[in-house]
C-alpha cells in the first residue's frame, strides 16, 4: 500500500505566518518512500539517536565542559567557551527563525507512515529549519579543528545524527540540509567573537616582527 501524503491545508481562524515554505519534490518522494518502508524498531532506534543532537542535551553537556575547562590552559578554556557560545546561540537562532518560517512537518502528512511506527515531533508548522542538524552542523564545522582520524569520527557521528530526524519524518530533507549548512555558517561566524581555535585570536601588534627593508636594516645594526 503507498502511502499517502495529505496536502497542505490552512484551520479556519488560524494565524499564518509571513513566509511559507513547501517540500520539494525530491522531498515528498524521500518522505513516502520512508513512510512506506520504516518499521517500528527502526523508527524507535532513530528516535532514540536523535536525542544526541537535542539541545537540551548539548546545552547541558557545554556547561558542564566549561565549567571543567576553567582550571585548565587558555586554549582549552577558549574552546570550552566558544562551544558555550555556539551551542546556546545554535538553540535560539532555530525557535527564531521558526517563528518567521511555516512549514507543516512530514510526520503531519502521512497516514501510512503512523501506521509504521512514525511518531508525532514537536510543533505542527515548526519544520524549517531543523534545530539538530544545525547543532551537528556547527560541531562538524569544529572539529575542523582536530586531528584527521577525530575530526572525520565527529563528522560522521553529526551527519548520522542530522539523518535521524529524516528518517522520524520530524522534517523534510531539505530542512536537515539546511539546518546544517547554518550550523557551519554560525560556528564559522563565533569564532570572530570568541577567538577560537588559538591562530583565530589577534596577535600583539608590539610581537610582530619588522618586514621588508625595516627589518633588513635592524638585522645590520645588530650585526654591527
Amino acid at each position: 500500500m503507498a502511502a499517502r501524503f495529505r496536502p497542505l491545508r490552512q484551520s479556519v481562524g488560524e494565524p499564518r505566518l509571513p513566509v511559507t515554505i513547501r517540500p520539494t519534490t525530491a522531498d515528498v518522494e524521500i518522505a513516502r518512500t520512508i513512510a512506506r518502508r520504516t518499521s517500528e524498531p527502526s523508527e524507535e532506534i532513530a528516535r532514540a539517536l536523535t536525542w544526541g543532537a537535542d539541545e537540551k542535551v548539548l546545552l547541558a553537556l557545554t556547561a558542564i565542559g566549561w565549567l571543567a575547562s576553567r582550571g585548565a590552559d587558555e586554549a582549552l578554556r577558549r574552546a570550552a567557551n566558544h562551544a558555550v557560545l555556539v551551542a546556546a546561540t545554535a538553540s535560539l537562532l532555530p525557535h527564531g527563525m521558526k517563528l518567521v518560517f511555516d512549514q507543516v512537518r512530514p510526520d503531519r502528512r502521512t497516514v501510512v507512515g503512523h501506521l509504521h511506527g512514525i511518531s508525532f515531533s514537536g510543533k505542527r508548522e515548526d519544520a524549517f529549519p531543523s534545530g539538530h542538524a544545525l547543532h551537528m552542523g556547527a560541531l562538524a564545522s569544529a572539529a575542523g579543528t582536530l586531528p584527521v582520524g577525530p575530526r572525520r569520527a565527529v563528522r560522521a557521528l553529526a551527519v548520522c545524527l542530522s539523518l535521524t530526524r529524516v528518517v522520524v519524518l520530524a522534517h523534510w530533507a531539505s530542512d536537515v540540509v539546511a539546518g546544517f549548512a547554518i550550523g557551519i555558517a554560525l560556528e564559522r561566524f563565533l569564532r570572530t567573537w570568541s577567538g577560537f581555535p588559538q591562530g583565530n585570536a589577534r596577535a600583539d601588534p608590539g610581537s610582530e616582527k619588522p618586514k621588508g627593508p625595516q627589518r633588513r636594516s635592524k638585522d645590520r645594526s645588530a650585526a654591527g
